[in-house]
């Protein structure tokens, strides 16, 4: 008796194409994470400085920024998404950019003067000086491009495709306020050698515009200043709060199973939102504190009193969706539990 051979089993679900991470992006990724190692190594050995702190520590920062920023960028891009290769493209000429724009920052360290605002005439500086000025609106159209792209369609599950949304609009609104610096006034200072350089701008906003406003009085580590409005906080703040918003949306499904009232994508997404509002009325708070040439470390009544509004209407906010939770889990706690964390072979919307 002979046995027929069986055709092979359809899968009982298609096949999910594997995603690949931007590469270019991914290369920036590395690139500045070697930067930064660099510069920490450069900090123990090269004592010079610039308005009290290492010619390196500009470098270091720039460096962290840009892993955080085009590791996220490189994830997000990887997502199956209509437009895919103009966000491809958008995020080449961000990774290339994020290259050129830095490297000066690091040539200007090497050579112990200032990379911004620099209003020097000699041929490094006139050339960097060009290369901020097209490199830097580089990057923020092709980051506001991807924003734009991505921003009306969903690329993952609802709460985490919301995140992505609101961070790439909070951090175009971050990369802007860059440009407020500009109007801080013109600050005279040294370079690590002691030769006069004239700044054309700063990023600290003081009342009076004094001659010296950058490197007066600054925190640790950060060196952000304590004796005026210090516009790179609000700047910084921007710039990452979409990975606050991503791993936020990652924690709440993480406590999905576990936390009755946050099982359902409705219930997260509604959180993500409150979240995103609330961060973004915060970065707006920092803006106007720095604009008024106001220090972090020193807030005003008015300052506070934004503050706890701020505080106080995320918090309502976070209440009224715990409590249209909960007041929907008598009809639908079945559902909602059944629905709360996708079968393991189920595949992303977009995949589908």
């Amino acid at each position: 008796m002979t046995t027929l051979d069986r055709p092979p089993l359809a899968p009982l679900t298609p096949a999910v194409p594997a995603r690949r991470l931007h590469r270019p992006l991914l290369v920036t990724t590395a690139a500045m994470a070697a930067l930064a190692v660099f510069s920490l190594g450069a900090m123990a050995f090269d004592d010079r400085m610039l308005l009290g702190e290492s010619v390196w520590l500009k470098p270091l920062k720039f460096a962290i920024a840009m892993v955080l920023y085009c590791g996220t960028l490189a994830w997000l891009v990887s997502f199956p998404h209509r437009g895919q290769r103009l966000t491809w493209w958008m995020g080449a000429v961000f990774a290339a950019t994020a290259i050129v724009d830095v490297g000066f920052v690091v040539v200007q360290a090497a050579r112990g003067t200032f990379s911004h605002f620099n209003t020097q005439h000699d041929a490094v500086n006139t050339i960097g000086q060009w290369v901020f000025m097209t490199g830097v609106p580089g990057l923020f159209l092709a980051n506001l491009v991807i924003a734009v792209t991505l921003s009306w369609q969903r690329v993952t599950d609802r709460p985490t495709s919301l995140a992505i949304r609101a961070g790439l609009g909070i951090a175009v609104f971050g990369m802007a306020l860059g440009y407020t610096m500009g109007f801080s006034g013109q600050q005279q200072t040294t370079d690590a050698y002691g030769h006069p350089v004239r700044l054309g701008a700063g990023h600290t906003f003081v009342s009076g515009q004094p001659a010296v406003r950058d490197g007066v009085e600054g925190m640790p580590i950060t060196h952000w200043s304590t004796a005026g409005g210090d516009m790179r906080i609000a700047h910084f703040a921007g710039l990452h709060g979409i990975q606050l918003l991503i791993v936020a949306a990652i924690v709440l499904a993480r406590l999905a199973p576990a936390v009755t009232w946050l099982r359902t994508e409705r219930t997260r997404t509604r959180l993500i939102g409150v979240l995103a509002l609330g961060y973004t009325a915060l970065v707006a708070l920092l803006m106007w504190q720095a604009l008024r040439g106001q220090p972090v470390t020193r807030p005003d009544g008015e300052t506070l009193t934004a503050l706890g509004l701020v505080a106080a209407v995320t918090a309502l906010g976070i209440g009224i969706v715990y409590a249209l939770s909960v007041r929907a889990l008598p009809a639908g706690r079945h559902a909602a539990v059944s629905a709360a964390v996708p079968p393991r072979a189920s595949t992303p919307p977009m995949s589908r």
